[in-house]
C-alpha cells in the first residue's frame, strides 16, 4: 500500500515575480539536492542568549565534536532517508551527522515522483531557472525528521551588496580610503593583525584572480594574507566571466584582508541558491580543517523572496555559530528600507535579519588620519544605493533590543531589528581596491561585512580566544564604544540617538570595543 505524502512545512514556494514558464524540464536531466535533518537536541536558544551576555573571558564553546555529539542529526534519522532515496531510485551522496544534511543525486522524473512536485523551466529578467510552485511533500513517517529540502529549485537566490563609485556630482565632498585608513578612523587596535585568526568568507558567484594580491597588499605596505578557496557542491571561483561578482569577492578579500593581514582567508565558493548558500554558510562552520573564528556574508536577498524552511535552516545554522564561538557578519543590504521589493512596504534582508549574525548596515564618511569630520547614514537617494535596515517579519522581538526602542514591522507587530551596527558603505566614500587587474572603488554594506569580520579577529587574537555570538553582549556595551549616527535617513526610516533602523548601534570605535571587551 503507498504511503501517505504530506507537505513539508514551509517549503511553500511561488515563481518570482515576473516569471513566465517556458517549458518542461528534460526528465532524465541528473540533479543534486539536500536533505536537511532535525537535530538530535536543538540548541537551548536562552543558553546561548545566557552565553552571548558574559564577557568573552568567561564563554566557553562547545567543540565541533561536542556539537555533533548533542545537535548533531540522529544516526536513525540518517538511516531512513538513505532509505528513502534507494527506494526512489535516488542516489545518496555525502552524509554529515554534524551537517546534519544527505546528499542526493538523481534525475528530474526521480526526484518528481519522490518529492511530489512539479519541476518546470521558467524564464526570468535573470535568466532561466529550474523551479517549482507549492510545497514540497514526502512520505507521512519522514515529514518529523525533515526540516527542508533543497536544490530542486536553482533560481537565484540572492545578490551582492556592492555598489562601485560613480563619477562625483559638483559639491560632493567624500573621498575614497584605501581599508586601513577606514580602520585607522574607527581606532581598530594596531598592536595586532589577526594572527591566528581564520575569517570564512561566503561567495556565491564571482573569483579573484590571485596575481592581483601580492601587488594590491604590498601597495598598501602590508604583507599578502593566505588566501585559500573551497569548493561547495561543485562551484569554484571563476573570475572575469561575471564582473560585478569579481567585484564582491574582491572587495571583501581585500578589506577583509587589510584589516587583518595576519589571518588566514578562506574563501567558500558556491552556486547562488538557496541549496549553494546554506550549504557554503554549513561548510564554513563545521569546517575542522580551516576552524574559522568569523565569517563574512556580502550577500542577500529581503525576507519576502525566502521560503520559511529555508530561513528556518539558515537560523538554526547561525545558532550553531554561536554555540561553537563562530562570529557571523552580514550585510544589510543596499536598497534602503524597500531592500529593492517594489510594493511599497518595508523590507529587511536576510539573513541579516537573523538574530544570530550581526546585522551591517552603511554610512557615508569623511575624515582624515585619526580623525573622522562626518559621518551620516548611507543614502545616494532613490535608485542609487542606501543601507538596508527595519523590522523583520519572519523573526520576532530579541531580548537583547529591549532597549533599543525598535518599532513595529510592517504588520505590526515587534520584531527584530536590523542592523545592529554600521561601518563606511557609502561609495563615493569607498574602499580602494583592484578587481581583475583594474583600480577601482566600491561601497555597499558588503564592505561593512568584511571590515566588521576584520575588527573580531583582531579583537579574537587580543583576547586570546573567539567572541564567538556578540549581539547580546554589544547592546550592553557603553555607547562611547560606538560612533552614533544621528543624522540620516534609508527611505522609511530616520537615524537618531541610540539604535535606529538605519545604523544599529553605530560604527565601531575598535580600542574602546576592545578594552569594554576585556573589562
Amino acid at each position: 500500500m503507498p504511503k501517505k505524502m504530506v507537505q513539508i512545512p514551509g517549503s511553500e514556494r511561488q515563481a518570482l515575480p515576473g516569471a513566465t514558464i517556458s517549458g518542461n524540464i528534460d526528465p532524465t536531466e541528473q540533479i543534486e539536492v539536500t536533505v536537511r535533518l532535525r537535530a538530535n537536541q536543538p540548541i537551548d536558544k536562552q543558553k546561548l542568549f545566557d552565553i552571548g551576555r558574559r564577557k568573552p573571558a568567561e564563554r566557553r564553546h562547545m567543540t565541533r565534536e561536542e556539537y555533533e555529539a548533542d545537535h548533531g542529526a540522529n544516526p536513525d534519522d540518517l538511516a531512513k532517508i538513505q532509505a528513502f532515496a534507494r527506494e526512489n531510485g535516488l542516489t545518496v551522496g555525502d552524509v554529515s551527522r554534524e551537517e546534519r544534511k544527505v546528499v542526493l543525486s538523481g534525475s528530474v522524473q526521480a526526484f518528481s515522483k519522490a518529492f511530489n512536485v512539479e519541476l518546470k523551466e521558467f524564464q526570468h529578467k535573470t535568466g532561466r531557472y529550474r523551479g517549482r510552485t507549492g510545497p514540497i511533500h514526502l512520505p507521512e513517517d519522514l515529514v518529523p525528521i525533515v526540516e527542508g529540502v533543497f536544490g530542486l529549485d536553482n533560481r537565484p537566490q540572492a545578490k551582492p551588496h556592492h555598489r562601485r563609485a560613480k563619477p562625483k556630482a559638483a559639491g560632493q565632498v567624500p573621498s575614497s580610503f584605501p581599508p586601513p585608513q577606514v580602520g585607522a578612523l574607527y581606532d581598530f587596535p594596531s598592536t595586532v593583525n589577526g594572527s591566528g585568526q581564520t575569517i570564512g568568507i561566503i561567495e556565491l558567484g564571482g573569483g579573484y584572480q590571485a596575481s592581483d594580491l601580492p601587488a594590491y597588499f604590498q601597495g598598501l605596505g602590508l604583507r599578502p594574507p593566505s588566501v585559500q578557496s573551497v569548493s561547495v557542491d561543485g562551484a569554484n571561483g571563476k573570475p572575469g566571466v561575471d564582473s560585478n561578482a569579481d567585484g564582491e569577492v574582491m572587495l571583501d578579500i581585500e578589506v577583509a584582508g587589510a584589516i587583518a593581514p595576519g589571518a588566514n582567508l578562506v574563501v567558500y565558493f558556491a552556486p547562488n541558491t538557496d541549496r549553494g548558500f546554506l550549504d557554503a554558510v554549513t561548510a564554513a562552520i563545521h569546517d575542522r580543517t580551516h576552524t574559522p573564528s568569523v565569517i563574512s556574508i556580502s550577500w542577500g536577498s529581503a525576507e519576502s523572496g525566502w521560503s520559511a524552511q529555508a530561513m528556518q535552516a539558515m537560523d538554526q545554522a547561525f545558532q550553531a555559530a554561536g554555540a561553537l564561538g563562530v562570529t557571523v557578519c552580514v550585510a544589510a543590504g543596499d536598497d534602503g528600507s524597500s531592500d529593492g521589493v517594489s510594493d511599497g512596504q518595508n523590507h529587511v534582508d536576510f539573513p541579516a535579519s537573523s538574530p544570530h549574525v550581526l546585522g551591517c548596515g552603511g554610512t557615508r564618511l569623511e575624515g582624515s588620519g585619526k580623525t573622522i569630520t562626518s559621518e551620516v547614514v548611507w543614502n545616494d537617494g532613490p535608485g542609487n544605493g542606501a543601507t538596508g535596515g527595519g523590522v523583520s517579519g519572519q523573526f520576532g522581538a530579541q531580548d537583547w533590543q529591549k532597549n533599543a526602542r525598535v518599532p513595529n514591522n510592517g504588520s505590526g507587530q515587534p520584531g527584530r531589528g536590523v542592523p545592529d551596527v554600521a561601518g563606511d558603505a557609502d561609495p563615493q566614500s569607498g574602499y580602494q581596491v583592484v578587481v581583475d587587474g583594474q583600480a577601482t572603488v566600491i561601497g555597499g554594506t558588503s564592505a561593512v561585512a568584511p571590515l566588521w569580520a576584520g575588527l573580531i579577529a583582531l579583537i579574537n587574537q587580543e583576547l586570546g580566544k573567539p567572541v564567538g555570538y556578540l549581539n547580546p553582549l554589544l547592546y550592553t556595551l557603553p555607547a562611547a564604544c560606538f560612533h552614533d549616527i544621528t543624522l540620516g535617513d534609508n527611505g522609511s526610516y530616520k537615524a537618531g540617538p541610540g539604535w535606529d533602523p538605519c545604523t544599529g548601534l553605530g560604527s565601531p570605535d575598535g580600542a574602546a570595543l576592545l578594552s569594554a571587551m576585556k573589562a
